[in-house]
């Protein structure tokens, strides 16, 4: 079968987001059309779609922008090298020689953990390109002490950890405390270092869409790399609707100060069908270069088992057992 996609990661080069002092002319006038935003974004599924070799293409693209996730309370270190042994090959052997990528580098985006699976998960991921990100900052509630939360950033990037997604104070949003918003994840950039930044913003406890595109931009203001949706654990998580409103508003931060600040959907995030809505709205909204995995990420964990399910049926014409397909 001749190779579906091209799937090199160019490095775009973009600059590190340095933020911006706290203000807020960007988000007094702030406001936002529900029945506009709900209609754009349910448009997609009918208005995109990929068929046969295109969609394997699309879905290849997705796995490389997955960010592998186990944050479970029974995580375990051999759990957490299964897993990273899946970051590092995704898609069993067959399959990818079948659609003419077998003589490619191909792997997930990230490997997620928590803090205390760091050190295991970088061990195992030695010799990739694959960074660990680990969850901080008292996930997922985020309501730790203040200086435990800046010392658990700390503590990971000390252990290898290359990412940390921290999760901000939900009460600061839900009172309109703008300045206490800015100054934490200032201060948790701060103690990233080098380390990238992913600001969790829990969407899904922020009642208002409004909510979430002020909480978006006094996280970029702050120095977020990156702003995500949620921590999986609330009762609602990623949605069509929520991303639309928070990657537009990643187009008007980088139209105020030129830089690129990407994006991560998070949480509910399990079927391939699921996915490419994401990915069409990320082309659509803000072209080719948030397709990368420097700029978009999926926060999820059985997500890839059906992709490489959906991988199997395009090749054979029929789908498989999950037990055919190694487990994450």
């Amino acid at each position: 079968m001749a190779t579906v996609s091209k799937l090199e990661q160019p490095n775009h080069g973009h600059a590190r987001n340095q933020g911006l002092p706290y203000s807020l002319d960007a988000i007094e006038d702030t406001y936002v059309n529900l029945s506009a935003v709900e209609r754009r974004a349910s448009t997609l599924g009918g208005r995109r779609t990929v068929k046969k070799q295109h969609q394997a293409a699309w879905l290849l693209k997705a796995i490389s922008c997955i960010d592998l996730t186990t944050l479970n309370g029974d995580d375990t270190a051999g759990r957490v090298k299964r897993l990273c042994a899946k970051a590092r090959q995704p898609v069993r052997p067959d399959l990818l020689n079948a659609l003419g990528m077998g003589d490619r580098k191909f792997s997930t985006g990230a490997v997620c953990v928590y803090h205390t699976m760091v050190e295991t998960a970088v061990e195992a991921l030695q010799g990739t390109n694959i960074p660990v990100a680990a969850v901080s900052t008292g996930f997922p509630a985020g309501l730790s002490p203040f200086d435990l939360r800046v010392k658990e950033i700390e503590a990971s990037v000390a252990a290898g950890a290359e990412e940390i997604d921290i999760v901000i104070t939900r009460g600061h949003v839900l009172t309109g405390n703008w300045k206490a918003l800015y100054d934490e994840i200032k201060a948790f950039r701060e103690a990233c270092g080098e380390a990238h930044l992913k600001t969790i913003l829990g969407t899904g406890e922020l009642v208002t869409l409004r909510n979430v595109v002020k909480a978006s931009m006094i996280a970029m203001m702050a120095g977020a790399d990156f702003i995500k949706t949620s921590t999986g654990k609330e009762s609602v998580n990623a949605t069509l609707p929520v991303s639309l409103v928070m990657i537009r508003t990643l187009r008007s931060y980088e139209e105020m100060t030129g830089f690129k600040i990407g994006y991560k959907p998070a949480g509910g995030i399990s079927a391939a069908k699921d996915i490419l809505g994401f990915q069409f709205m990320m082309k659509e909204e803000l072209g080719n270069d948030w397709l990368q995995p420097d700029l978009f990420r999926i926060g999820a964990s059985s997500l890839l088992g059906d992709i490489e399910r959906q991988l199997e049926h395009f090749i054979t014409g029929r789908y498989s057992a999950d037990f055919r397909h190694p487990m994450a």
